[in-house]
């Protein structure tokens, strides 16, 4: 494979879905501790986030059901692919995490995986609450006015 399609910085997998059902509060930057098959795969860009939450398991944090598809070149060292993989945050962010949880009723969500700088992967969580199905329409409806709105603007120019 050549090495522009490797990815070694930016976004590897977004979840587009998650900003649309979930009101989002407050984002967080986690570390992720992940298999050498599982950073091969994310190099190359596969990955999904579609249906991935995280949660509090014995006191630590969680990422579930990301799928991070298993290394071609190496399969026999394959990992699972939607195997729950630990989140690293600091005390406090996880603190605030968990009390947003278990007290205030909210989700964890993973809105994105990257690579920062240092060339370490990197999740970024959200701290969000579940919006209503009139919540959706009206979002839908702001976000068809902001569209027109810069349409009209753009022909007026």
């Amino acid at each position: 494979m050549s090495t522009n399609s490797l990815i070694s910085h930016g976004i590897i997998a977004h979840n587009k879905r998650a900003r649309h059902d979930y009101a989002i509060e407050e984002t967080f930057e986690a570390g992720i501790i992940l298999l050498g098959s599982e950073v091969k795969s994310l190099r190359h860009g596969r990955c999904n986030l579609g249906e991935s939450y995280a949660g509090p398991s014995g006191g630590e944090l969680f990422l579930f059901n990301a799928y991070i598809p298993s290394y071609q070149p190496i399969a026999h060292l394959a990992h699972e692919e939607r195997r729950p993989r630990k989140l690293l945050v600091k005390k406090r962010e996880l603190a605030k995490l968990l009390i947003g949880v278990t007290r205030e009723g909210r989700t964890i969500v993973a809105l994105k995986i990257f690579f920062n700088d240092r060339g370490l992967a990197k999740v970024e969580l959200a701290l969000a609450k579940g919006k209503k199905f009139h919540d959706k329409r009206e979002s839908d409806k702001k976000r068809s006015w902001e569209r027109d709105k810069a349409r009209i603007l753009r022909a007026r120019g």
